[in-house]
């Protein structure tokens, strides 16, 4: 059976990293959320089971969740606030380690607003429609010394998702009106279901999901980011300041030609998402960390197919390039997906542990 050490959270470990005022009593560890199939696997492993009846399946999951953060050495969870947009998605069968039977996307190539017959036809929801159900629950159970971060899909990402990226490009050129439109109306919803979590008190930092970028550049040029997306999200980082919280972006891919807008005109606090192959967290760290600090960046290639040996060196030679001073919080590149090795993500944490110790 598998055994940790017993943890303390302490949401000010996370937030003195995050704020860039020195190292912490220990690396805080970072991840924005961790696949069910993980979570249940763990869990099973450790012998933990819910004391919540069968009939109460969604709270028993949520019971879990914070649990396994507990257990895990977190000083925080995150959770999502669920904007019922309308979206077109593909689905096939899920082949990764820990399987979920079916693995579903956005369908990039049609999307529910293509024409602006679409649009006045969508059923666009309002922020009374947003679900916070899962914060009013763990509220009640959150153990001491935790926070919550509260997370929303970003602008980019949704409007790529309910548009599709094809007929969205299309319509830059045919509609640009339309596009316009379409970022506005899912800006309004991402930007007040944000000010609502910034007035919760369980919430520690708003960390917004949008991912902007690709190999080698961002998904719309950096021109089109500053007009239709960064704006949102300087707003969204406006009401979290206002609370006296810190914002977090993640972002996959290279954004390297809007860093500088997202640091000084939107005003993160922290960059999360790395892949070795674009810029490694510990260049990042190089360039950025002066400005920023930067969570995560243990490569999700590796955790996949790397030995336990390999996470072990290459965490410690994150370590030692970001952890020194403060500013970095420990974590996988992206997420503990359901294809990652249990072992390498408990690897992974283990080294943490031991960095300084």
């Amino acid at each position: 059976m598998l055994r940790l050490p017993e943890f303390q959270p302490d949401w000010n470990r996370f937030l003195k990293a995050v704020r860039r005022e020195g190292e912490p009593d220990r690396v805080p560890f970072c991840e924005l959320f961790h696949d069910n199939e993980i979570i249940d696997e763990v869990m099973a492993r450790m012998g933990w089971e819910p004391d919540v009846a069968e009939s109460e399946a969604e709270k028993a999951r949520l019971r879990k969740r914070v649990e396994f953060w507990r257990l895990l050495g977190y000083d925080y969870l995150t959770l999502t606030a669920i904007i019922p947009f309308a979206r077109r998605t593909l689905r096939c069968r899920d082949v990764a380690l820990f399987s979920r039977g079916e693995r579903e996307w956005a369908d990039e190539r049609r999307g529910a607003i293509e024409t602006r017959e679409d649009f006045e036809k969508y059923p666009w929801p309002t922020p009374r429609d947003v679900d916070y159900s899962q914060f009013e629950f763990v509220e009640k159970i959150l153990p001491e010394g935790m926070k919550v971060m509260g997370l929303t899909g970003g602008v980019l990402e949704w409007a790529m998702w309910i548009m599709g990226y094809e007929p969205l490009c299309y319509a830059l050129e045919d509609d640009p009106e339309l596009v316009e439109q379409v970022f506005a109306r899912v800006g309004e919803l991402v930007l007040a279901a944000n000010e609502t979590l910034a007035t919760m008190d369980m919430i520690g930092a708003l960390w917004l999901g949008d991912d902007m970028g690709f190999k080698h550049a961002t998904m719309l040029s950096p021109e089109l980011l500053r007009k239709l997306v960064l704006p949102w999200h300087r707003r969204i980082a406006q009401a979290a300041h206002a609370a006296g919280k810190p914002f977090l972006l993640h972002s996959c891919g290279n954004l390297t030609e809007i860093m500088d807008d997202l640091i000084d005109y939107v005003g993160i606090d922290a960059k999360h998402s790395f892949e070795d192959v674009i810029e490694p967290v510990t260049e990042a760290k190089r360039r950025y960390g002066g400005r920023i600090a930067l969570l995560g960046g243990i490569d999700m290639d590796l955790l996949a197919r790397g030995t336990e040996e390999q996470v072990r060196r290459r965490t410690r030679e994150v370590l030692e390039a970001c952890a020194p001073g403060g500013g970095y919080a420990l974590g996988s590149g992206n997420t503990v997906a359901n294809y990652v090795k249990v072992e390498n993500f408990l690897a992974m944490l283990d080294e943490g542990l031991r960095y300084g110790a």
